[in-house]
């Protein structure tokens, strides 16, 4: 895929993984609407990014949870740009409990947003991309192989998120609509109530996610990876 004038949609874009990939994609000539739930941030990321790459960034609030946000997210993508070409379906949360005390809100929440937001994401998206003849990638997790306890909710996610996101593939290659999903191990961002900071150092770095999704939009049209796991090379000794 030649990128520069492409079109993408990153859910989840105002920090982490979701912003990394926003901002490579910006560089490498794209542009790009972001989503987020809490409309200050999202408002701020936009403007920062936009001082930087001018009428290539826009922002959206909404809840990928909500089929009506996000069919309301392609619609402003449609009135902007008239095309969309990748989807970048990141948007995540994570709860993490023993299923003793784990609350049905939690779980409620995690498949909502981890799964069905996916669901959401990509069905809102599928007559923009079949048009494209585009390529949507998931950000799943290492979650979605290995299973750990206090993990019943969040594996559940993943584990569903990445055998539906290779369903999916399998759907729609016959439409030349290509489908990855990426499965990182420990990334240094906020996800959980983190701060990053010198300590996370050993971890994937969220520009290193970026980097592997331009990566794979620019492999040759013959050759999908269809699923990508990614770890620290070198993670400390417990």
């Amino acid at each position: 895929m030649e990128l520069k004038g492409k079109i993408a949609l990153v859910t989840g874009g105002t920090k982490g993984i979701g912003y990394a990939t926003a901002v490579d994609m910006l560089k490498a000539g794209m542009s790009v609407m972001i989503t987020g739930r809490t409309e200050k941030s999202l408002q701020d990321t936009v403007s920062q990014l936009n001082e930087s790459y001018p009428d290539k960034i826009m922002g959206q609030a909404g809840d990928v949870s909500n089929m009506d946000d996000m069919n309301a997210t392609i619609k402003s993508i449609n009135d902007k740009w008239g095309k969309l070409d990748v989807l970048i379906a990141n948007a995540g949360i994570g709860h993490f409990a023993k299923i003793q005390d784990m609350t049905a809100d939690q779980w409620n929440e995690t498949i909502d947003v981890n799964l069905t937001g996916v669901f959401n994401s990509v069905k809102s998206s599928l007559d923009l991309l079949r048009q494209s003849k585009g390529y949507i990638i998931t950000i799943a997790s290492l979650a979605g192989t290995n299973f750990f306890a206090r993990g019943a909710a969040y594996n559940a996610s993943k584990f569903g998120l990445v055998g539906m996101t290779q369903a999916i593939m399998m759907d729609l290659r016959d439409e030349d609509i290509k489908c990855s999903t990426i499965m990182p191990g420990s990334v240094s961002t906020h996800f959980n109530g983190n701060q990053p900071d010198e300590k996370d150092a050993w971890k994937i770095q969220p520009e290193d996610i970026g980097q592997m999704v331009i990566d794979l939009l620019k492999m040759p049209a013959r050759t999908l990876p269809s699923k990508v796991e990614v770890r620290p090379s070198k993670p400390p000794k417990k």
